[in-house]
Formats: structure tokens, C-alpha cells, sequence
């Protein structure tokens, strides 16, 4: 288990002669610390340094600017043998003209281990990976969720192994597989106690894997938290549209007296929020997720009208897509609300619910 740290990281993969004010970085100045023996999550667009990070981590990769810390020692120097951290790749790396044993013991083998130990902690370790049935089996007859065990597996087997960084790892498997193979990563992170850290352009994947979760955005560290705080207390308008299915609504108005100025309707803004908001302007941008906007079928009393334009069925709830001039707005609403494509609905938009940013950061 360890304790991973990046201070003040920034890599560019321009030659070395290049001045630094003329390269491009596709990371910038990133300080980020992932705890002792806890499941995390990197999550960002593609083309974002995601993997540019791993590879930095891992020792694979040497960064331009900065240093990387493994239990509080600086590892930046040292090779990924040396840093004991293990890498599981997006497409599974196996032996395939062995067994599944024997990829499993190659790590160990390598160690010049005894035999006795390697054939305890493979079995140990097939235990863990529901792969005890397929012990003699060619790895070539393997589908690829199985493969991908084995990736792991063999990443973990040493007990010298510090963190284990996962690059994507389901983008081969099977869709029907893909829920069992994430809930077995989990699982293995649990029972060994392990610092995982799960790279990912999938938000689903991320906040239902990890406890925290790192975003990041060209390059730039954007906000750290749990699941909840991401979904509960976005730091930008990018991590509140980018997390959640759908995003967060976001909405630029002006504030003026007493109102809420948007493109194709106003609301009040309470006495609380026009002073928190006064000092620092008059343009902004609201948030609000659309399970939080309040939906009707018929008119009310402040309630700002909207047209039907799309309806996406989930079973329990549906998703309208609403249309008022150039606003567009996504709401979560019950099967009470019958309103049909075309057909107008009633919005509220509690003021606690709300999220205000400006200049990209979150203010309220």
C-alpha cells in the first residue's frame, strides 16, 4: 500500500532543447495526493493527460517539471520496478501461450520465489478473481474480462506491489461484463487494502468505483472530492455538466435589482442571494441538476413555461429536454407529469438547489 503524491507536475513532450515558454504542456503545474490504500478515480475528457499522469506515476514516463513522492519518498528518478507500482493497461496484456497459472506465477517466478510460496499465493489469488476453474486453461481461450483478471492479478501477486493504476480498463470488454469485472476490481481493492487509482473519460465508471475522485481538464487539476461532493458542489460549470446523466443545467444570467436576468425568462433573487452576489458583479452563470428542477403539468403562481421538446424513457423517470427561445433545460420528472412532445410545462427552480459561478469557479 502507499501514499502517492505529485508536486508541482508538468510535462510536455516537445524536445528537450525547446524553451519552456515555447512548449506545449499537456499537464500543467499539478499538485495532487492520493491516500494510503483508497480507491480513486481520474477522470477527464479524452485528450485531457490522463494517461500522461499514469505513465508519469508509474515511472514509465519522466516528467519536464516536478516530482513524484511514494510514501513520502521521491521516486521521480527511480525506475517502475523500484517504485512497486503495478499497471493494468486498457487492452489485457497476458502470456497466451501459458496458462493461467503460470501468468499468474510469472511475476513471482521472476523473484526466484520457491515454488511452495508461488503455488499458495496463486491460488490465493485466483480465489480472489474468481479464476480457480480455469487454472490449466490456455489464456488464449480466455474472453477478454477474464484476461483482463489476469492483467490484474499478476500486477498484485508480488506483495512489494505499492498501488495498482488502472488505464481504462474496460474498453474491450463486453458490455453484459463490464459491471461484474468493475464490481471484481473493487472488491479486490477492498479485500487487499490496495491504493487504485482508475483512469477513466467515463463519469459513471468513476463515481461508481472510487471513493475519491480527481478531475481533470487540459491538463489542469480541477476539482478532487468524493462522488457527492463533485455531484452536490461542482467547482466549475465544466465539472457539473461533465458529472451527472444528464449534467447540470447550466444557464448565464445578469444580475439586475432584484432579478435573475436570463436569455428568455427572469426570477426573483432573494434578499440572501442578491447580497452574496452584488459585490462581485453583474454576470453570471446558474446551475442546477435536472432531478432538482421542479416540473408540472399546469400553471402556477411564478412557475416559467416551457415547451416539450424531447423525451428520453428510463423506466422509473423520464428526461424532458425543454425549449423557451435559445434555452434549453433537461428536468427529471415523474410519470405524473403526462405532458407530451409539443405540449407546454410549468418549471421551478428552487433557490437552494441553485449553484452560482462566475468566471468558471463556483461562488455560491
Amino acid at each position: 500500500m502507499a501514499k502517492i503524491e505529485l508536486k508541482n507536475i508538468s510535462h510536455s513532450y516537445d524536445p528537450p532543447d525547446v524553451p519552456d515558454e515555447k512548449k506545449t504542456f499537456v499537464v500543467k503545474d499539478l499538485d495532487i495526493c492520493w491516500e494510503d490504500g483508497v480507491a480513486n478515480a481520474l477522470l477527464g475528457p479524452s485528450g485531457c493527460g490522463k494517461t500522461t499522469l499514469l505513465n508519469i506515476i508509474s515511472g514509465l514516463l519522466t516528467p519536464t517539471r516536478g516530482q513524484v513522492f511514494v510514501d513520502g519518498e521521491d521516486m521521480t528518478a527511480c525506475s517502475p520496478r523500484e517504485r512497486g507500482i503495478a499497471q493494468v493497461f486498457q487492452f489485457p496484456v497476458v502470456y497466451d501461450t501459458m496458462n493461467v497459472f503460470d501468468n499468474l506465477a510469472f511475476p513471482l517466478r521472476n523473484e526466484k520465489k520457491n515454488e511452495k510460496d508461488i503455488r499458495k499465493k496463486v491460488l490465493e489469488m485466483a480465489e480472489i478473481l474468481d479464476l480457480q476453474d480455469h487454472l490449466h486453461t490456455p489464456s488464449s481461450r480466455l474472453c477478454p474480462a477474464e484476461k483482463q483478471k489476469i492483467s490484474l492479478g499478476r500486477g498484485i501477486i508480488r506483495e512489494n506491489t505499492a498501488a495498482v493504476l488502472l488505464d481504462e480498463p474496460l474498453t474491450v470488454i463486453d458490455p453484459k461484463r463490464k459491471w461484474q469485472l468493475k464490481r471484481k476490481l473493487r472488491n479486490v481493492q477492498e479485500v487487499l487494502h490496495k491504493t487504485m487509482i482508475y483512469v477513466t473519460h467515463d463519469q459513471h465508471e468513476a463515481l461508481t468505483f472510487a471513493d475519491d475522485v480527481t478531475v481533470i481538464k487540459d491538463g489542469e487539476l480541477v476539482q478532487k472530492g468524493s462522488p457527492e461532493e463533485l455531484h452536490t458542489d461542482p467547482a466549475s460549470p465544466f465539472v457539473g455538466y461533465f458529472i451527472g446523466s444528464p449534467g447540470m443545467n447550466i444557464l448565464d444570467f445578469t444580475l439586475k435589482d432584484s432579478e435573475m436576468r436570463f436569455n428568455d425568462f427572469v426570477l426573483p433573487a432573494s434578499p440572501e442571494l442578491r447580497d452574496q452576489l452584488t459585490p462581485l458583479g453583474t454576470a453570471f452563470q446558474m446551475g442546477i441538476r435536472p432531478e432538482f428542477v421542479q416540473t408540472r403539468s399546469d400553471a402556477g403562481d411564478g412557475w416559467i413555461p416551457l415547451t416539450v421538446s424531447v423525451i428520453e424513457n428510463n423506466g422509473a423517470y423520464r428526461i424532458f429536454t425543454l425549449s423557451k427561445g435559445e434555452t434549453k433545460i433537461k428536468t427529471r420528472v415523474s410519470e405524473q407529469v403526462t405532458a407530451k412532445e409539443g405540449e407546454p410545462v410549468w418549471l421551478s427552480f428552487p433557490e437552494q438547489r441553485m449553484r452560482v459561478f462566475k468566471d468558471n469557479k463556483k461562488v455560491i
